[in-house]
């Protein structure tokens, strides 16, 4: 797919995915957005800028670890996500905290301006991921540390037949590299790339937790990765991929609800010089 269209699909589906996806993916994407903190080791006072910050998940956790002397820049490529957190933001009086939609590969601020970067699940979207990465490690001050996290194979993400689902109605794949950064060593591969030294990347098994079909659905359509393609669905067609989707996540079946098996990659990279 063209780049720029598919950052143009990007930002349209992830501006009608808004409304859903805190609700539906928090309790989901904590153990890596916790494990991303853990390995920046945010300090008082350092000054943060957190890509693809969608509902800041990530944002918020790292603007109390750095205090009210430090910063937090989210950027996210969808308005509509970033009107959320600084709606939020306002409501939780922080004063660490800017918003700006931005892209992953131009990050519109200096160079060797910030302390540390992070990107929580949204690198797998970008049309060049080591482009954003060098973006990433072209804003760093020397001494700087990126974290990303990534999912993992595509084979130990039992929803991943969900993209195949969808590709079957639409023209082009849908984010037809999104478990590429999974594979093996690609991420480590990527951050060094990219510039990075001192990689290092940790995998995790995690399980997606759904009560209902409904919940199965919601989360993986309306709210999940492959939002862009499915919000221009008409109803007839939206109706349609919901029993396929379910029959492929059958396996998966506990009572009335789901328990999907799921794998992240954590990575960290050090900005040398």
């Amino acid at each position: 797919m063209e780049a720029a269209l598919q950052r143009r699909i990007q930002r349209y589906g992830w501006d009608k995915a808004a409304a859903y996806y805190e609700e539906l993916w928090q309790n989901k994407l904590k153990p890596a957005q916790e494990k991303m903190l853990e390995m920046a080791k945010l300090k008082q006072g350092e000054k943060l800028i957190d890509i693809a910050c969608g509902t800041g998940l990530v944002s918020f956790p790292a603007a109390k670890k750095i205090g009210k002397k430090g910063l937090v820049l989210a950027t996210d490529i969808s308005a509509e996500m970033i009107r959320i957190c600084e709606e939020r933001a306002r409501k939780k009086k922080y004063s660490n905290m800017q918003f700006e939609r931005m892209d992953a590969e131009e990050l519109l601020v200096t160079d060797a301006s910030f302390d540390a970067a992070s990107c929580a699940l949204g690198l797998m979207y970008a049309p060049d991921p080591v482009k954003a990465l060098k973006e990433m490690y072209r804003v760093l001050k020397p001494g700087g540390r990126a974290v990303t996290a990534v999912w993992g194979k595509r084979d130990h993400c039992g929803w991943a037949e969900i993209f195949d689902i969808i590709d079957r109605r639409v023209a082009t794949e849908v984010c037809p590299m999104f478990f590429n950064l999974g594979n093996r060593n690609m991420l480590q591969q990527s951050f060094e790339e990219a510039g990075f030294s001192y990689v290092m990347y940790k995998r995790m098994s995690s399980l997606l937790n759904y009560d209902s079909d409904e919940d199965a659905c919601v989360a993986a359509f309306a709210g999940g990765p492959v939002a862009p393609a499915y919000n221009k669905f008409p109803n007839e067609i939206k109706k349609e991929v919901h029993p396929e989707y379910l029959d492929s996540i059958k396996c998966y079946k506990q009572d009335e609800g789901y328990a999907i098996h799921g794998e992240f990659v954590v990575a960290f990279g050090f900005k040398s010089k």
